[in-house]
């Protein structure tokens, strides 16, 4: 039997997970969290084989508790199942220490294919995904710019693209408006640009601002 724990901020994503797994007799939903500390929570007191867990969720996101559970040495694999298109964060959370990445435009069976083939130790990665993979860890020249960018920094670059304000993402994160702007700066001189409207066009041109709805682990190595 494969005990799966379901974490999304959606009560409606969750019924529809837990009532597709059950047609699956070797699948048990044991567990369902609502936010990342949950899941924090929950994996300390419930035996769990695989997690699937959305990368956008309150308290803190997907990739934030990636890097809690990797830092606590925690075993346990975890399927991100995001309504993110590969190519915005994938790599970012096989990096971050996911076992597999699985968009919610993908097929049931899909799903059911990648829960077991993690829940063997195995990694989901697809064809796309591993030649993304592949690019990461072969020669950095040719890299977009925003590959070199923290997961922080990455969100923050999304947010100015998306015409928010230092104070408004400073008090969506809950941090303060010096740490946004030292964010900002940052960024401005990793990507070698001196503006916002710099920042906008490059988010523009490699289609960067859909949904602004996450990642801010420090477990990336650009940090």
């Amino acid at each position: 039997m494969i005990r799966i724990m379901i974490a999304d901020d959606h009560p409606l994503i969750r019924e529809g997970l837990r009532e597709s797994l059950k047609n699956e007799s070797e699948f048990l939903v044991v567990a369902e969290a609502r936010d990342g500390q949950e899941v924090l929570d929950l994996v300390e007191r419930t035996k769990v084989d695989v997690i699937v867990m959305d990368l956008s969720m309150p308290v803190m996101n997907g990739l934030d508790v990636l890097g809690e559970l990797r830092s606590k040495h925690k075993k346990v694999p975890i399927l991100i199942l995001s309504i993110h298109p590969e190519d915005r964060y994938a790599v970012r959370s096989i990096r971050a220490g996911a076992s597999g990445y699985v968009t919610k435009e993908s097929p049931s069976a899909e799903l059911v294919y990648a829960i077991r083939k993690v829940a063997r130790g195995g990694k989901y990665i697809t064809p796309a995904l591993a030649d993304k993979i592949a690019e990461e860890i072969g020669d950095s020249s040719g890299r977009p710019l925003h590959n070199f960018l923290s997961n922080r920094e990455y969100q923050i670059l999304r947010m100015i693209a998306n015409g928010q304000s230092v104070k408004d993402i400073a008090d969506e994160l809950c941090l303060s408006f010096h740490t946004i702007n030292t964010y900002r700066n940052r960024i401005l001189e990793k990507m070698n640009m001196k503006s916002n409207i710099e920042l906008t066009h490059y988010a523009f041109q490699y289609s960067l601002i859909e949904a602004i709805d996450p990642p801010s682990s420090n477990t990336d190595p650009a940090v």
